[in-house]
């Protein structure tokens, strides 16, 4: 019997084994081994961690799906997706981000909603900074900021959204800095470094993010509007996903968080693990779990 056919009560049940059960356990390596039923793809970005490890729980655990998460690049998630190789993606950026990718596949993508709102993103520097000193994007062509920065802003992986977007305010900017490549944490960890220091810094931030909690930070203004204001990101399938697992596919066009939501999980899970941190969510938030998985709310 299908989850959507069960009674509220057995439901809730469900969503209580998540509370006791691991994440997905790895695969036992087999020449044999069947495919997974779905492939989520996934970047090592804070919020991404979250949103894909909980949708893995969720669908292993409480709907009985052989879920794998694979690790990749952003931009190598569109293109898998698009030709099939992967079933979801959960961290489509839209409309401005990765507008893009999604010029380029589109056409071969299915959306299958909004997973969270009002996401927002630039560059990133420590409120410490007086603002009559740096304040704006312009204010980086000053020789004497150049020089506090050595030439240089902190980036993450050169295939994200932001990074595009960050090149593209160099050149409208006119200015003659090194974008850095690398990843999410290793981004958080510089800025970490940075404001113990008390020292300069300019690294792509976006919001939501546990660095916001964490450091003191304020995005520099964009006067002409290279990057993107408010954003959602969005679920995005492969053409025939929801045919082949109709609940699945349910199961994602309800999945929802608030920006608070997020960061709560994000920092939470800094102090113990992502599963944990996921676990006690779940416990706490069991009738929005049941309405994911089932289209019922308790």
């Amino acid at each position: 019997m299908r989850i959507k056919d069960l009674p509220r009560f057995i439901a809730v049940a469900v969503v209580a084994v998540l509370c006791v059960s691991a994440l997905p356990r790895p695969a036992i390596a087999s020449q044999w081994q069947r495919k997974p039923d779905i492939i989520i793809g996934w970047t090592a970005w804070a919020d991404a961690e979250v949103i894909s490890k909980m949708a893995a729980m969720v669908l292993t655990k409480g709907m009985n799906l052989d879920v794998e998460l694979t690790l990749s690049d952003i931009s190598v998630q569109y293109r898998g997706v698009a030709s099939g190789d992967l079933d979801v993606m959960l961290m489509s950026w839209q409309p401005k981000t990765h507008e893009d990718y999604l010029r380029r596949y589109g056409a071969d993508l299915v959306d299958l909603g909004t997973l969270y709102e009002d996401a927002n993103l630039g560059w990133v520097i420590p409120d410490y900074i007086p603002k009559e000193t740096l304040n704006a994007i312009p204010d980086l062509a000053k020789p004497e900021i150049r020089a506090e920065l050595d030439g240089k802003i902190q980036g993450i992986g050169a295939g994200a959204g932001i990074m595009a977007l960050s090149r593209k305010a160099l050149s409208a900017y006119g200015l003659d800095y090194e974008l850095l490549t690398g990843s999410g944490p290793a981004m958080a960890m510089e800025i970490g470094k940075t404001v113990q220091k008390k020292g300069y810094i300019v690294a792509t931030g976006w919001r939501p993010h546990w660095k916001f909690a964490a450091y003191p930070l304020r995005y520099l203004e964009d006067p002409k509007g290279i990057f993107a204001g408010a954003e959602s990101v969005h679920a995005m399938a492969r053409k025939g996903f929801k045919e082949d697992h109709p609940q699945a596919a349910a199961f994602f066009s309800r999945m929802h968080f608030t920006l608070d939501e997020l960061e709560t999980i994000m920092a939470d899970a800094r102090k113990t693990s992502h599963r944990e941190a996921i676990l006690e969510w779940v416990k706490a938030n069991t009738d929005t779990v049941t309405y994911w998985m089932t289209g019922t709310r308790p």
